[in-house]
């Protein structure tokens, strides 16, 4: 192979082989659901069902042979009363109806000894009605999920047919033959009208949020990077879970951990976020340039001693007041390296490195730099899921200072510990936990809506057990 060739080899074969940021298991109860959605819907294309005319010759005795037409055949009633839904590992899921009824009318016309003609109306009670559609999932060319029929057979156990007006009486001698016809032509109708009616699924699996717009700086991309995994207990769909800035998806500098979740099926699905998923968060926001802000004295509450101003700086830092005496303070604090999300059992926690730049606000407005720290800080975060969005909120943990530069001579960096708290448990907590409440979405179809919501932080990653209902 030329040498040139394998990078493009390589970077190929990373591609395929890239672990999801996000995973989502639909259980047997979420299936469940779903069969009574299908089902439902089912229903109503059944009813629609188009039973062409169809005509023929029998002989009957006494009179010999008879000439029919069998017109205007329309459903009146149907009945499913009984389905289920299993999965075919690596193939599929399986829906089987069996015991359903039809109810039909129609209208007939006879002719026989070449002279005579008859019509009137007729009724056909169609019983042991059953159907067996297996449903094949994959990934379209976008990263969507998409349904087929991979395999289909139906029944008819028996379809009895009662003539009406005329000489019915006559008539309903050979029936029997006009059963067989009318069965055959039930058992050839099922099977494509639900392929059509599994095909009505795509436009709604279609509405999967694969590139979800998260504000005016991110987006986050759950397109599926494998077919379904399907197996006995559960369906798993693997999807990228990867944030990206708005109009530039740059691929984050480290990879998707590997993560397999727990055997839990007491809710219709769980979705599972990797830590990869809120570090590539971090990384997307530190390149758009926002993960830093200006800290200016009226953002501190008034009741609090500490002031941002050389004053209050001065005491700790004497030689501050002596150059820069009785002068307002701006500091701007900015991420110095990605934040780094850790899950464990019970906790979530992120590592911040991050500087601290103090200055003095000349009378003319001119900014004098004073020292930059070094801070690094560790918070914990509190998780939560409404209105398909997941949102969390931070408390400081712990935090620790170096002295990066000062412009003012030595000084001991701990003495600085208390204020630099205060800053940032006063103003930029407070200012990220506002942004953050506002959540991120959660990867949904169409207007769904979930109910009985858990959410569990795991080892590596947070996983959501839910039960779900469509509204629409």
């Amino acid at each position: 192979m030329k040498s040139w060739c394998l990078p493009l080899v390589a970077l190929i074969a990373a591609a395929f082989s890239a672990n999801p940021g996000v995973k989502i298991r639909l259980t047997q109860k979420g299936l469940e659901y779903g069969r009574q959605l299908g089902v439902a819907s089912l229903l109503e294309k059944l009813k629609t069902a188009q039973i062409p005319d169809f005509s023929g010759k029998e002989r009957v005795s006494p009179i010999g042979k008879v000439q029919y037409s069998l017109t205007n055949i329309h459903i009146v009633n149907l009945g499913l009363p009984q389905s289920s839904i299993n999965l075919v590992p690596g193939s599929g899921v399986q829906l089987s109806i069996s015991n359903a009824f039809i109810n039909l009318r129609g209208n007939w016309r006879v002719k026989y000894l070449r002279i005579i003609k008859d019509s009137g109306s007729l009724d056909v009670n169609v019983n042991g009605l059953s159907i067996s559609q297996t449903i094949a999932i994959k990934s379209d060319a976008t990263g969507k999920p998409e349904a087929s029929s991979a395999a289909c057979s139906a029944s008819v156990s028996s379809a009895k047919v009662k003539f009406h007006g005329g000489a019915s009486w006559l008539y309903n001698l050979f029936s029997k033959f006009i059963d067989k016809a009318l069965r055959k032509a039930l058992e050839k109708q099922m099977c494509p009208l639900v392929a059509k009616s599994i095909a009505d699924l795509n436009p709604r699996l279609k509405t999967l949020n694969v590139l979800a717009k998260v504000d005016k700086y991110a987006e986050i991309e759950y397109s599926m990077v494998s077919s379904p995994q399907i197996s006995q207990p559960a369906i798993d769909l693997n999807l990228k879970g990867e944030f990206y800035n708005i109009g530039r998806h740059q691929e984050a500098p480290f990879p998707a951990p590997a993560f397999s979740l727990p055997a839990q099926s007491s809710n219709m699905i769980y979705i599972a976020l990797s830590s990869f998923t809120p570090n590539s968060a971090g990384f997307v926001y530190n390149n758009a340039g926002v993960l830093s802000m200006y800290v200016t004295d009226d953002m501190i509450p008034r009741s609090s001693p500490i002031r941002l101003s050389t004053s209050t700086f001065g005491f700790f830092i004497p030689q501050i007041a002596q150059r820069f005496p009785n002068l307002m303070m701006k500091m701007l604090v900015k991420a110095d390296k990605n934040p780094v999300v850790k899950f464990q059992p019970n906790v979530m926690t992120v590592d911040a490195t991050a500087t601290a730049t103090a200055y003095a606000i000349q009378p003319n407005g001119t900014l004098s730099p004073l020292f930059v720290l070094n801070v690094d800080s560790s918070v914990s975060s509190q998780m939560s899921v409404s209105d398909l969005k997941l949102a969390s909120r931070i408390t400081l943990n712990k935090m620790s200072l170096s002295l990066g530069t000062s412009y003012v001579g030595d000084f001991k960096v701990n003495s600085l510990d208390n204020i630099l708290q205060v800053i940032l448990k006063l103003v930029v907590i407070p200012t990220v936990n506002v942004q953050l409440s506002k959540g991120y979405p959660l990867p949904a179809l169409g207007k769904m809506k979930l109910v009985n919501t858990q959410l569990q932080i795991m080892q590596d990653y947070l996983m959501i057990g839910t039960d779900v209902q469509f509204t629409g």
